[in-house]
């Protein structure tokens, strides 16, 4: 067996169904434990996150604002996940998968609430001055058993390093490149080159600089691709009802069935499942942690109010971006179409495809250059997690290291092919999950309380808005 089927089958192992239950049972849990706050809070947690008070830090210490540290986590997770991995589960699992990303995405409220109340409970100040937290330090300062949080935070500081270089620097750099190289022949050499620069440059101001940028960019290219994809919803619109009814037709039936009007691919609904959990995963990264790192920086005068803040990121993610993109292909018909050597369309080229039957030969002009600014955002989000997981590890002086060979990842991963990456990348996420999903159900009277003690805060803002 080779290495690289040999990691595919690692990756299906990885991801079976002890991942699935596990990810969706402490969602389950949290969401129960926490009496749904988070599901009854949602629509305050949209309008806290964009108040003045969100945009500007004007509560509490911190480095950045709250909206800041939101748009650091979403330029991590808004990325080719949005565009390439919602078709590439639609393709494995069928139509039915994107109802399994929807459920994914409901219990991942409450397990991003709690995982970034968490680490700004347990965030810690450095010398220097800057914020420290996540996982690694939840773990660490909030586990009774000391010694497990030690090895639970070494562990997952190693996994976040990793996939830091492999799912959020090379896979993504690789994305860019194939986009660039495919719609205006520039070569791969010269994307990676560039892209490491431009990474570089912006990675060495730090957090602040980092979240002055996602915030400016990740708002604007979200709400340019949303609206080219309700473009094409608004061309397919007589199909969108039979597309949806299909949707939930194939992610509950106990057997094997092939699409009708919303493609031509067939899967069983343990497939839909895995598929639109590990996708969904990949996109809203609710239960791996990573978000809870730019959350640990926010200036904010309670836990419980980053995690709202930070909890509404998979709403944004995965509850709008991914469903548009997944009705986009369903609702046109071309899941299930074949290239000219008769392979099945995957990924982004799918995606390209389904807005290419409404807004012709610019619909796949748009998707490339939505996954070049997608992908590059999350390369700046995923190089502030790593790079806080390799501090962890190896202390304040090793991140120039770090830094440097973030940059060199870019340019590798813009130059080679990386379908081994990929599988690395699920094997990677998963990895990460597990120390921090531990964390989170050992944790969750702990959120809880906190989630509880500020509800009061949340009955008095509703009451003033109203007011108002």
């Amino acid at each position: 067996m080779t290495v690289s089927a040999w990691i595919a089958r690692l990756d299906q192992l990885v991801w079976g169904p002890w991942m699935l239950a596990l990810l969706l049972g402490t969602g389950v849990f949290l969401t129960l434990r926490t009496r749904f706050l988070p599901w009854r809070n949602l629509g305050w947690a949209l309008r806290s996150t964009f108040s003045r008070a969100s945009r500007t830090g004007a509560r509490g210490a911190g480095d950045v604002s709250p909206f800041s540290a939101l748009m650091t986590t979403l330029a991590a997770t808004i990325g080719t996940g949005n565009i390439a991995g919602v078709a590439t589960a639609l393709v494995a699992g069928g139509p039915g998968a994107l109802v399994w990303m929807e459920l994914s995405a409901l219990l991942g409220l409450s397990t991003k609430c709690a995982e970034c109340l968490l680490a700004v409970k347990y965030r810690r100040r450095s010398d220097r001055g800057e914020m420290c937290g996540g996982p690694m330090y939840t773990m660490r300062y909030g586990l009774r058993q000391r010694r497990l949080g030690a090895v639970l935070a070494a562990l997952f500081a190693l996994f976040t390093v990793l996939a830091s270089l492999g799912m959020g620097n090379m896979a993504q750099a690789n994305s860019i490149a194939q986009a660039l190289s495919g719609s205006f022949a520039v070569p791969p050499r010269i994307t990676g080159a560039v892209v490491a620069v431009l990474a570089l440059a912006v990675i060495l101001g730090g957090i602040r600089r980092i979240a002055g940028i996602c915030s400016a960019v990740v708002p604007a290219m979200a709400v340019f691709y949303l609206l080219a994809g309700l473009a094409v919803l608004l061309g397919h619109l007589s199909a969108v009802p039979a597309a949806l009814a299909e949707m939930l037709r194939l992610a509950l039936s106990p057997a094997a069935a092939a699409g009708g009007a919303a493609g031509t691919v067939t899967a069983s609904v343990l497939e839909a499942a895995r598929w639109g959990v590990a996708r969904g995963c990949f996109s809203h990264e609710a239960g791996m942690g990573s978000a809870a790192i730019p959350a640990a920086s926010a200036a904010t005068d309670s836990p419980a109010r980053q995690g709202y803040v930070n909890m509404t990121g998979v709403f944004f993610d995965t509850t709008v971006i991914c469903t548009v993109t997944g009705l986009c292909i369903c609702a046109s018909g071309v899941l299930g179409a074949t290239d000219a050597a008769g392979a099945p369309v995957n990924g982004a080229a799918l995606t390209a495809l389904a807005f290419e039957t409404v807004l012709g030969p610019l619909g796949g002009l748009l998707v490339d250059l939505g996954i070049v600014l997608f992908a590059f955002s999350t390369i700046l989000g995923w190089e502030f997690s790593g790079e806080k997981a390799f501090e962890y590890l190896l202390g304040r002086r090793a991140v120039p290291l770090y830094r440097v060979l973030f940059a060199l990842a870019a340019f590798l991963g813009a130059t080679q092919s990386l379908e081994v990456v990929w599988d690395l990348s699920d094997i990677f996420n998963a990895l990460m999950a597990v120390p921090n999903l531990i964390s989170l159900l050992l944790l969750s009277g702990t959120a809880a309380r906190e989630l509880a003690a500020f509800q009061p805060v949340v009955r008095r803002e509703r009451r003033g808005r109203r007011g108002r």
